[in-house]
């Protein structure tokens, strides 16, 4: 059974031993870039080129967002978020959402709604301090990129100790400061052994590509710390390891 499937079959746990009626409603709506990230945030970031978007779910009036480069909208029942087939990254992005804000309305997770206007950019040498306080002057595998993080750890740890991963055609195989950017389907495998800690965006869990991550980094022994307020409910209903310094 895949992360997601996980995910959902536990939250459907929690929500019937918290009385939650899986009847109730929740919505979903796309973000515009100035409303998910803010008006003063970098015009470098992914979602301002709105090339990518963030949708949000709205449940009992807790917040819950998602990174998809699928956004669509959905109204309905919980249980119809909950259970769609999740075949593509739109439907994915509707499920992780509707999780983020229902956990956020039970206080079981925290941190499901991106930051705004300058901490994007602020969470790059926050992030690489967290990782280097936590294990030290190691080699970190980026699997997708975000500029200011991608600038945060090479300050900190050095442009020979970053290797980075990204599926955006207008990335790989570019130079992104001073690294070269390999592609996030098929040189898997040598980031994994370039690194000693991966650094893996939450997104992982809406584009389908968390179970091979999982599954690679694992057999290879190696860490993985997932960044980004998209995996906030995924994480904490599953115990992922998450660290998102700015998110609400």
């Amino acid at each position: 059974m895949g992360v997601l499937d996980q995910a959902r079959e536990v939250l459907i746990e929690r929500c019937l031993e918290r009385g939650v009626d899986l009847a109730e409603p929740v919505s979903v709506r796309p973000l515009t870039p100035d409303d998910a990230i803010g008006e003063r945030a970098d015009a470098e970031f992914v979602i301002k080129k709105g090339r990518e978007r963030v949708i949000e779910a709205t449940f009992r009036s807790a917040r819950g967002q998602a990174f998809t480069d699928a956004p669509t909208s959905f109204a309905g029942p919980l249980e119809g978020a909950l259970n769609l087939p999740l075949f593509s990254s739109r439907e994915r992005a509707v499920c992780v959402a509707a999780i983020n804000a229902v956990l956020r309305s039970l206080d079981l997770a925290a941190g499901t709604v991106h930051c705004r206007d300058e901490d994007p950019t602020l969470c790059g040498s926050e992030l690489a301090r967290i990782v280097e306080e936590r294990f030290g002057r190691v080699r970190v595998g980026l699997v997708g990129l975000q500029p200011a993080i991608l600038a945060g750890l090479v300050d900190r740890f050095g442009r020979e100790a970053l290797s980075v991963l990204d599926l955006n055609d207008d990335n790989i195989g570019h130079l992104r400061c001073g690294i070269e950017v390999w592609d996030g389907t098929t040189d898997r495998p040598r980031l994994a052994a370039a690194c000693d800690v991966a650094l893996v965006t939450g997104s992982a869990v809406v584009n389908g590509s968390i179970d091979g991550l999982l599954s690679m980094f694992r057999s290879a022994n190696k860490p993985v710390v997932f960044y980004g307020n998209t995996i906030a409910g995924t994480a904490a209903l599953l115990g992922l390891d998450r660290v998102c310094p700015f998110s609400r």
